[in-house]
């Protein structure tokens, strides 16, 4: 049997990579041809979208994508990493922290910022991941860089003491763009309040359209006997619940199906757009920025 050719929403367990999720789901499918749709650190728990097969191709256009996140920060601690996993390099007492001040901390780091990436990010620096220099002892100095945090929502407070210092961990919901670090949120809102911070939970709970009402554990996936049994959703329904739509004349999908420009239906849209032959076949996402709608992505029919 060929194997899956769509999206899988995986809810990732914590302890496992990215990367883990992504060789555990090459084997149940049966084919190399798989990728995700952004990383999620071993801590972190929830929403990882995996392309397979042609769907690998929506990849690029899904990372870029709003998220939700539910997550804990606390204050009080400090760490190496800005999450849990890293060493504590400063603690200060946060039961002086009031509710007051919190809400006011929190929206100076809510609409269009300019964030400091986490050290231990991946982000390259002179071809080195970033997080490759900091474990080996070297200091990194990331840019700022722009990003949006459209929510930011405390959800509850819980006060207690670790080590003798009292420590304040917070709930929070958050919605944010693509690039965004919660864990640099989480550092940046204790740095904010004088006491310090770093995330001690993670759990991702949307990527663009999808959700984890659509996410199916890895355990379960697992004891499926067979490739087509996995909860894959097509490529042309992937596409259709994540973009803007386009129905093609035949002419037209015959025309985009060799490369060639079309009209656009729209133009000035700057989102992808995905454009469905006749048949219900996804042709292609299309750029229709400017007159002529030109082609970021073609799909040759399946099999070919």
């Amino acid at each position: 049997m060929p194997a899956p050719d769509g999206l899988l929403v995986v809810d990732k367990p914590a302890g496992w990579t990215s990367h883990d999720v992504v060789g555990r789901a090459r084997r149940l499918c049966g084919t190399r041809k798989v990728g995700h749709a952004g990383t999620l650190d071993p801590m972190a728990t929830g929403v990882l979208v995996l392309g397979i097969g042609r769907a690998t191709r929506l990849l690029t256009f899904l990372v870029g994508c709003d998220k939700d996140y539910t997550a804990t920060v606390r204050l009080g601690q400090t760490t190496v990493t800005d999450d849990a996993e890293g060493e504590v390099t400063a603690a200060t007492a946060a039961d002086g922290v009031t509710p007051a001040q919190l809400t006011a901390a929190v929206r100076d780091l809510t609409g269009e910022i300019q964030q400091v990436p986490s050290s231990v990010s991946a982000i390259k620096v002179k071809g080195e991941r970033s997080y490759h220099r900091v474990r080996a002892g070297e200091d990194v100095d990331l840019p700022a860089r722009p990003v949006t945090v459209s929510r930011f929502e405390v959800l509850g407070t819980r006060s207690g003491d670790v080590d003798g210092i009292p420590v304040l961990d917070v709930d929070v919901e958050v919605t944010v763009s693509s690039g965004t670090y919660v864990r640099a949120l989480a550092r940046d809102l204790g740095a904010a309040l004088g006491v310090g911070g770093h995330l001690t939970a993670l759990r991702r709970t949307r990527v663009g359209a999808f959700t984890l009402a659509e996410a199916h554990g890895l355990e379960a996936l697992a004891e499926l006997d067979e490739p087509e049994q996995l909860p894959v959703t097509p490529l042309a329904d992937s596409a259709r619940a994540q973009f803007a739509v386009r129905e093609l004349t035949a002419e037209e999908s015959t025309a985009l199906g060799y490369g060639q420009r079309v009209d656009s239906a729209q133009q000035g849209r700057t989102e992808p757009v995905a454009a469905f032959a006749p048949d219900g076949r996804l042709v292609a996402l299309l750029d229709e920025s400017g007159h002529k709608a030109r082609p970021h992505v073609v799909f040759a029919p399946a099999g070919s």
